[in-house]
């Protein structure tokens, strides 16, 4: 387990997660409805699979049983590491599919990665801003191959290479959510490689910013940390389209497979409707950030 100093980013956003309070709103009530459209698909729950590496570390067919788990949940899943038949087996589970691409300094493998997923009939593609550098600054490295940081004529260029909606994923801040949109961003994740920059920003703190750049041209999705229905609320409630859930859904993984997965998100949405029923807010296009208030 990583070591928690100061400055230390998770410890920022879990604490800032926890200064949020809930304003109760019983009055004209209505049993709380969770399923959203995306991509001109429907959803059960606005919370999502996140794009997760490494999966083989936790069981040899992670990656088509967090599939499978999305889809019993009704949930969108997100898929970063693995290579075209990787891919492959996870749509052929029937979900639905965001492949993100990791910013690999030959871009000519960044167009294959792109096709391959219109190929395999993902959902959307997108590409990962914040995994160009480590905490020295030195360029990433990852399977062999070497990151680069990419211009927005760049961007540009890859969010044409195909019909798919291009998502970017690492904006933490009203410049590059702008950069982003010029780019031709069909959806914009708020996010930072926790551990890699100390004092980063929560991503809740910098998403109001955000969402009056993007101001309704794109969906909005947050990823940052999120443990529960609880923080998924919050973030809903200040006015993400979705959520990406990654450390709740590990354990549940690695020890029950898809079943696992499935009942994590379950219970995430089960307490998110909670939320939802207490404070008032029936339904995603009904959520109210005034329910928040800062301590």
């Amino acid at each position: 387990m990583r070591e928690i100093t100061q400055g230390d980013t998770d410890r920022l956003t879990r604490a800032y997660f926890d200064s949020m309070l809930l304003e109760m709103r019983h009055i004209d009530g209505k049993k709380p409805d969770t399923s959203f459209t995306l991509y001109a698909e429907k959803f059960d729950t606005p919370i999502m699979a996140t794009a997760l590496s490494a999966l083989e570390n936790i069981r040899e067919d992670a990656m088509t049983e967090m599939a499978k788990g999305a889809v019993k949940a009704g949930a969108v899943c997100w898929a970063e590491a693995g290579d075209n038949e990787d891919l492959q087996r996870i749509t052929q589970t029937g979900a639905k599919v965001i492949k993100i691409i990791k910013p690999y300094k030959d871009n000519k493998r960044i167009f294959e990665e792109i096709e391959q997923a219109k190929a395999c009939g993902a959902l959307a593609a997108g590409i990962d801003i914040a995994y160009t550098f480590d905490g020295t600054g030195a360029p990433t490295e990852a399977s062999g191959y070497v990151m680069a940081p990419k211009s927005v004529e760049e961007i540009r260029e890859f969010a044409g290479a195909s019909s798919l909606p291009f998502i970017i994923k690492g904006v933490l801040g009203e410049q590059d959510a702008y950069k982003a949109l010029c780019a031709g961003a069909g959806g914009i994740v708020v996010s930072h490689r926790h551990g890699i920059m100390k004092y980063a920003l929560p991503p809740l703190m910098a998403l109001p910013a955000i969402l009056k750049v993007v101001s309704g041209q794109a969906p909005v999705f947050v990823e940052c940390k999120i443990a529960d229905g609880m923080d998924a609320f919050k973030a809903l409630a200040l006015g993400a389209a979705a959520v990406c859930v990654e450390n709740a859904i590990i354990e549940p993984l690695k020890r029950q497979g898809a079943d696992g997965v499935y009942s994590a998100i379950k219970a995430m949405n089960d307490e998110l409707k909670g939320a939802m029923a207490g404070t008032g807010c029936y339904d995603l296009s009904h959520m109210d950030k005034t329910v928040i208030h800062k301590m």
